[in-house]
Parts: C-alpha cells; sequence; structure tokens
C-alpha cells in the first residue's frame, strides 16, 4: 500500500516514544521508506539503534549533525511525501502550533508543506489545559491532522484521555492521507487567480482589492492531489507547476481559453473587472488647473469568460466564484442560474475576517442541481482542500 512512499516519523518525549516501533515496523511491512526525526527528549525512552535498525535509515536528532552539505531540516521536508508525529508531547505540540524550531523535529515541521498528522500523547489534565486545546485547533485551521488521544489508565496514574490513539489509526490514517494525493492523478486543472488590471493611461489602472490567495491555495491543494496543474494569475508567485501570469481580463481570456480544451476542471476564482477603458490614453493623462476639474472615462464590458467557457465545454467541469457584499445566497443562485457553471463558490466580502486579503475564508458551494453546501471559516487552504474534495466526491 505503501510502495514508493517517503514517511517522516517525529518522536516526541513521552512515554509512549517505545509504541512507534512497531508503527515504523508496519510502515516498512507495506513498502515505505521510513526515516525518523527524534527530539533530544524521545532518547530517554527509546534507543537510535532499535530505530535504525528498524527503519533501515539513519535516525536524525541533532539540528546541527550534518554530514552533507544540505541543510538536514529542509532536504528532510522535501524527500518525505508526509510527516507523521508520534507521540507527540504538549510541548512540541504547542511550539509547532507557535512557529518555534528549536530543534531538529520542530525546524522540520515548520518547513513541512505537505500533510502532517500529529498524535498526542500526555496527562489527561495536560490535554485538557486550555492553552493546549487552543494551539490544537490553530494547528487544525491550518490543515494539520489531529488523531485525538484515547482515555485508559495513563503512565502517570491518572485516569482520563491522554494515551495514544491506536497503532492502526495511525496507519490507517497514513495510508488515506497518501492515497489523496492521487485523488486527481491524470486531471488537469486550471485554475485563475487575482484581481484584473485595467489601464486607464501608462501610470493609472483599475482594479479591486482581490490579494489572489484563495487561488493560490486551490492551485497548491490540487497539485497536492495529483493534478497537473495550471495557474492563470495577475499576482507574481512561483511553483512547481505551470504559473501563466496575465494583466488584464482580455489576456486572461486568451489564457484560460488557451488551456481550456484539454483541461478537465476549470476553478474561475480571480476576480475578474466587469469593465475596462474604452480609449486607453497613449501618454499620461495631464491635470491642468482651471481646465479639467472632472474626468469622464467612457467604460466597457469586458467579456464574460465564465459564461462563455460554460457555453462551450464539453467534458470540462468548470467552477465559478462569486464575491457578494449583500443577499449572498440570492445574488449566488441568480449567478450559477446565469452563468450555468457546475459549481458557484460564494464568498461574502462584507466581513474583514474572510474578505479580501484574509489568510482565512468562508464559503458556500452552489450546485447546478440546486444543493447547498456551507464551508466553515478555516484558512484558506483547509476551504480550498474541503472544495476540491466536495468536487471530486
Amino acid at each position: 500500500m505503501l510502495k514508493g512512499k517517503c514517511i517522516l516519523v517525529g518522536i516526541t518525549g513521552g512515554i509512549a516514544a517505545y509504541k512507534i516501533c512497531e508503527l515504523i515496523r508496519m510502515y516498512k511491512k507495506n513498502g515505505a521508506d521510513v526515516k525518523v526525526i527524534c527530539t533530544p527528549n524521545a532518547m530517554n525512552f527509546v534507543t537510535k539503534l532499535t530505530l535504525q535498525n528498524l527503519s533501515q535509515n539513519e535516525v536524525y536528532v541533532q539540528e546541527f549533525d550534518v554530514k552533507e552539505w544540505k541543510p538536514e531540516h529542509i532536504s528532510l521536508a522535501d524527500e518525505a511525501d508526509i510527516m507523521v508525529i508520534a507521540p507527540a508531547t504538549a510541548n512540541t505540540i504547542s511550539k509547532i502550533a507557535q512557529g518555534i524550531a528549536d530543534n531538529l523535529l520542530t525546524s522540520v515541521a515548520c518547513a513541512f508543506s505537505k500533510k502532517i498528522i500529529i498524535a498526542p500523547a500526555m496527562n489527561c489534565n495536560m490535554w485538557n489545559n486550555e492553552t493546549v486545546q487552543e494551539n490544537i485547533k490553530k494547528l487544525q485551521s491550518k490543515g494539520v491532522e489531529i488523531l485525538e488521544p484515547e482515555s485508559g489508565f495513563l503512565a502517570c496514574g491518572y485516569l482520563g484521555k491522554g494515551r495514544l490513539c491506536s497503532l492502526e489509526k495511525i496507519f490507517n490514517e497514513t495510508v488515506e492521507a497518501l492515497s489523496y494525493s492521487q485523488k486527481l492523478a491524470g486531471k488537469k486543472v486550471v485554475i485563475t487567480s487575482g484581481g484584473t488590471i485595467e489601464d486607464i493611461d501608462p501610470v493609472r489602472y483599475i482594479s479591486n482589492y482581490s490579494s489572489g490567495k484563495m487561488g493560490f491555495a486551490l492551485a497548491n491543494v490540487a497539485k497536492e492531489m495529483g493534478a497537473e496543474v495550471v495557474l492563470i494569475t495577475t499576482k507574481p508567485f512561483e511553483a512547481p507547476y505551470k504559473i501563466v501570469k496575465v494583466k488584464s481580463a482580455l489576456d486572461m481570456q486568451k489564457a484560460v481559453e488557451d488551456e481550456f480544451e484539454t483541461s478537465d476542471i476549470v476553478i474561475m476564482a480571480a476576480a475578474v473587472a466587469d469593465y475596462r477603458v474604452k480609449n486607453q490614453a497613449e501618454q499620461k493623462m495631464k491635470k491642468v488647473a482651471g481646465v479639467n476639474e472632472t474626468l469622464t472615462l467612457e467604460l466597457v464590458q469586458n467579456p464574460d469568460i465564465l459564461k462563455c467557457l460554460c457555453e462551450k465545454k464539453i467534458h470540462q467541469l468548470v467552477v465559478g466564484f462569486c464575491a457578494e457584499s449583500e443577499n449572498l445566497l440570492e445574488n449566488a443562485k441568480e449567478k450559477i442560474a446565469k452563468k450555468g457553471c457546475d459549481y458557484l463558490i460564494a464568498n461574502d466580502i462584507s466581513r474583514s475576517d474572510i474578505g479580501f486579503s484574509s489568510d482565512d475564508n468562508e464559503v458556500t458551494i452552489l450546485e447546478k442541481s440546486g444543493k447547498i453546501e456551507k464551508l466553515e471559516k478555516a484558512s484558506k487552504k483547509v476551504i480550498a482542500r474541503k472544495i476540491l474534495e466536495y468536487i471530486y466526491e
């Protein structure tokens, strides 16, 4: 099940550390390449030699014990397909949640851009600590999967919630997470992002507040799910997939049409300007005191890219976005009927906590069949994952 996959196992300083020896064996038995990172305190509970024999790889502990030219915390993060931290102490969980990178394991977690699974184990009072729970929720909002501990008799003598969950659960969740990376394998996903720019003259333009963050998140998650991704964007962005930089609505229309025929899914997350200046000035427009106290711009409609795509789609699945400041559902229902797209993602831009430029979002998914699904507030990456999983299912 895990052949060809590299699993990074992080072990922290808890009594349940000895159980991870069996988890490593399970991973290896199913074909995975396993690399182990331990915190220094983990070495009080399990030996480096044992872990090396089980994983058949070097075991990493010290951050500056570098045997090769490349920084270990970066190379380990790049090589692995998934990171599993078990058992995870309250200390390590809180450090990762706050971005603290004071040992090799937390440094790798900070640099890890793929799926992370954390299986906590600790005293029940520590688990119920308000700060620890806040850190758990913060990690979950960023897309980290938390496998909650079980209730039972604890090594400290307490009876309560804090025992490491079963190894079978950790193993099964790892397999599920890695199979996630194949859900869109063989599919070409085209995504637009950012607000288009319509020039008035060489120094002025009409645009909007779109940051492109939602489109970036969708593109990154689609890549994680195994898709061939093409991101068409007005914003500067670097990623390990094809990026087409555009400026105006007409530029974006051409770029999308160039990719449309060979695409399987098109997601129009960009905020495309409805109008452009009819007669763009070739030179900077000068202000003359007492002469041109007012300025009138004649605007013409830009093409409706989403509607045009829907009219000519054959096998493609087309997803639209709409940004509304009032009557969200009513306007969204009207738009999906008018545009003819398969799905429409409705955003409420009147809220500062989820509007333009925010790192979080809360959206409503509308299907052309009439079904409606609301996704509660979360990071844009989590929302992107839920949107793509919803479409996939």
